[in-house]
């Protein structure tokens, strides 16, 4: 029963956090998320580790909270637990100066040992959580957190605190894994004794790989967008996890990352030239126009300013930017760059600005505020990363109404609604390929729009400025995810919306799959025959009955189609449909005659199966009918499939036996079945029509009233039989055996 009065208690461990350590976007997840679900109703405490690098400010707010030591391999290391409340979040901070105290979190020889020291430590730390505090969700992102998972597991399961903690690990970016010498494994971690946890742990014979670790022994596993959920599960995304992810793909799902709208908001942002909202955008041409004299870069209204705030890498897409950078900048587009990264792309980027001053400018530095002033100024925001786990430049962009130009990738493909022309929808603009080319016909496209059709162009700006990016809507997901692993918790009643949303396309998708599974499965395979769900003389007609069952249909399919007739004129269409299209009216009034009771017949058909009874009259009627068609068009014999030697033979079948009027649809069934059947003359064309019809009308008087024939529906050409090889070659060489029947029939005639 779900206990009404607990909260759920979740620990938020991560290397970096916002405002007091920041080096990247899993900094502003861990600054925003957690506040997002304290507002939700959770109780949060966010471990960090507490670097030197943390403003005076806030280490003169910590208040020492308690202090331990952890046992790491050999060692025991002191670790103390550093508090501080900001804006209504619980901070603990990891204290230990031999880790911690460096100048920047990391990129240092001993990372190995420092990160597996802090996993151990968040661990640790469960026991020494303020009073009430017992922890429901360790939620653990990226490597630098990924051992907890594992040392809880292996070190602490069975204790009875830690009995209800349910392990979250969340994947930021896979390429980053923590991968080190296997050495670790006894000095570091003291796992190498346990041979699951060792086994678990090595990525090759040398090396072992913490996030790996993190992927086999957490009980979920998130990451920041769907789109790269699904990409991490490749081998192109995977960085060598795509193996394991795809084992463990029931318990990995992508929650798209928010962003601080509060923060981020162009009607308060005190960091830009001029606020301005959704509905008065005039601050933003200020912010333009400000940004264009910063930049050196011509003063003017009429061309579109695109502008990339990025790491200069590979990654970011920067091979496509100095490919189709010469193309955009001829072209008129006002380019400006701010960023650092490799050599390469920062002297190309110089290049060009000397190349097109004026038009393109390169700041390569790191400048948050400056950074801000150029999401606020800009028409075009340019993100062609080459993989995107969520991104969140180009959801600050909309904020500000600097409309996306990206690549369908990661996150970039979750949060940008591509621009249709014909229907006015969308947020920005995106292409498929990682092409330079491509990015820059998107680019032309966006820059058409703003010349061309501002009324169109301001529209989107509007629909882009509009999104909800909060952290709201990203926190209510999370906690879908940790209700679902404690269900003994009950939910707050203001944020139970989501999971039954969640589950409902599933639920919706089955009925669809078990209301119609014959129509669905033959469709697929020959477009012109849709089979009905309850065809019933298929027991009847054994090897043939498949075939049978797809004809009938097929003629029922027909008379759908058409809208009303007569029961007369039914008859006649359907033996129209089946045989040629320059049938005499005098041959089809003849075949309806000769069916005017068909559920008799149906009746007969199903009594007796075996019945036999010469059948001269329909012989003769058959004929006659014949001779007038061939003689109207023998060039259409070629697709015709049933003959009288073929009826000879099948007659001979105990499958099908056919001598009198009522057991015909059996020998259509069984020519119908045998494609190789020897084919001379349209002769038999008629009666086979007609047995079909009957065949058609026979299962049942519900069948029969259920598909009731129309009309006058003109033959169309996948009515016809087609004609195999082997019948066609049959045709050349008439049997002996046709021949003879050929004169019987002539004899009986007259």
């Amino acid at each position: 029963m779900a206990d009404s009065s607990k909260k759920m208690q979740i620990v938020f461990a991560s290397a970096e956090c916002a405002p007091f350590v920041k080096t990247g976007g899993l900094g502003d997840v861990a600054g925003s998320l957690p506040a997002a679900l304290v507002r939700a109703g959770a109780e949060v405490i966010v471990m960090v580790p507490k670097y030197a690098t943390i403003k005076d400010e806030y280490k003169a707010q910590m208040e020492h909270f308690s202090d331990f030591y952890v046992s790491l391999g050999w060692r025991n290391e002191y670790c103390g637990l550093e508090k501080l409340e900001h804006d209504g979040v619980t901070y603990m901070f990891i204290d230990n100066e031999r880790y911690f105290a460096r100048d920047y979190p990391y990129g240092f020889f001993d990372d190995g040992e420092r990160f597996a020291f802090f996993s151990k430590a968040i661990t640790e730390s469960l026991q020494h959580l303020p009073a009430g505090f017992e922890c429901d969700i360790l939620h653990c992102n990226d490597w630098q957190t990924a051992l907890a998972p594992v040392f809880l597991r292996e070190f602490y399961q069975g204790l009875p605190l830690y009995d209800r903690v349910k392990t979250v690990f969340s994947i930021h970016n896979v390429a980053f894994q923590g991968q080190f010498s296997d050495t670790v494994m006894e000095d570091i971690l003291g796992v190498a004794h346990i041979p699951a946890a060792a086994s678990q742990l090595r990525c090759d014979a040398c090396s072992i790989n913490y996030m790996l670790g993190a992927l086999r022994y957490a009980d979920a596993i998130t990451t920041v967008s769907p789109t790269y959920a699904n990409e991490i599960q490749t081998p192109e995304f995977g960085e060598g996890l795509d193996g394991v992810l795809r084992e463990r793909s029931y318990a990995l799902q992508g929650i798209l990352n928010g962003i601080d709208v509060a923060g981020f908001d162009p009607a308060t942002d005190k960091r830009i030239a001029a606020n301005y909202t959704v509905g008065d955008r005039s601050g933003k041409a200020v912010c333009k126009a400000k940004l264009q004299e910063e930049l050196g870069l011509e003063v003017r209204d009429d061309r579109p300013l695109m502008v990339m705030v990025t790491r200069l890498t590979r990654q970011k897409g920067m091979d496509l930017v100095m490919y189709a950078l010469d193309r955009i900048l001829a072209g008129g587009v006002q380019v400006a760059v701010l960023g650092t990264g490799d050599r390469d792309y920062e002297d190309g980027l110089r290049y060009f600005q000397d190349k097109y001053p004026g038009t393109m400018a390169a700041r390569i530095e790191f400048d948050p505020a400056l950074s801000q002033r150029m999401y606020a100024a800009a028409d075009m925001f340019l993100m062609p990363s080459k993989f995107e786990p969520c991104g969140l430049s180009q959801i600050i962009a909309m904020r500000y109404g600097t409309l996306p130009i990206v690549r369908e990738t990661g996150g970039l493909k979750d949060t940008v609604i591509p621009y249709n022309e014909f229907t006015g929808e969308g947020t920005g603009f995106s292409f498929s390929n990682f092409n330079g080319d491509e990015m820059g016909d998107a680019v032309f496209r966006a820059a058409r729009l703003f010349w061309d059709n501002r009324d169109a162009w301001n529209q989107l700006v509007t629909q882009a400025m509009s999104q909800d990016f909060s952290w709201t809507r990203s926190a209510d997901k999370y906690l879908d995810l940790y209700f679902f692993m404690h269900p003994e918790i009950e939910r707050p009643a203001a944020v139970v919306d989501e999971p039954e949303a969640v589950a409902e396309p599933v639920a919706a998708e089955e009925p669809k799959a078990e209301e119609k599974p014959v129509e669905a499965e033959p469709a697929k395979a020959n477009p012109e025959v849709k089979v009905e769900a309850t065809p019933e003389p298929e027991p009847e007609v054994k090897p043939a009955a498949k075939p049978a069952a797809k004809k009938t249909t097929t003629r029922k399919t027909t008379a759908k189609k058409a809208t009303a007739a007569k029961a007369t004129a039914t008859k006649t269409t359907a033996v129209k449909t089946t045989t040629s299209r320059k049938r005499t009216t005098a041959a089809a009034k003849k075949a309806a005659e000769a069916e005017a009771a068909p559920e008799v017949k149906a009746e007969v058909a199903e009594a007796k199966p075996a019945a036999k009874a010469p059948a001269k009259t329909a012989a003769k009627k058959m004929t006659a009918t014949a001779k007038k068609a061939t003689a109207a068009k023998k060039t259409t014999t070629t697709k015709s499939t049933t003959t009288k030697a073929a009826t000879t033979k099948a007659a001979a079948k105990p499958a099908a036996k056919v001598e009198g009027t009522p057991a015909e649809p059996k020998a259509e069934a069984a020519v119908e079945a045998k494609p190789t059947a020897k084919t001379t003359t349209r002769k038999r064309t008629a009666t086979t029509a007609k047995k079909t019809t009957t065949k058609a009308a026979a299962p049942k008087a519900e069948a029969k009233a259920e598909a009731k024939p129309a009309v006058k529906a003109k033959p169309e050409p996948t009515m016809e039989t087609p004609v195999s090889p082997a019948a066609a070659t049959e045709k050349k060489a008439p049997s002996k055996k046709t021949s003879v029947h050929k004169a019987t029939a002539t004899r009986k005639r007259r």
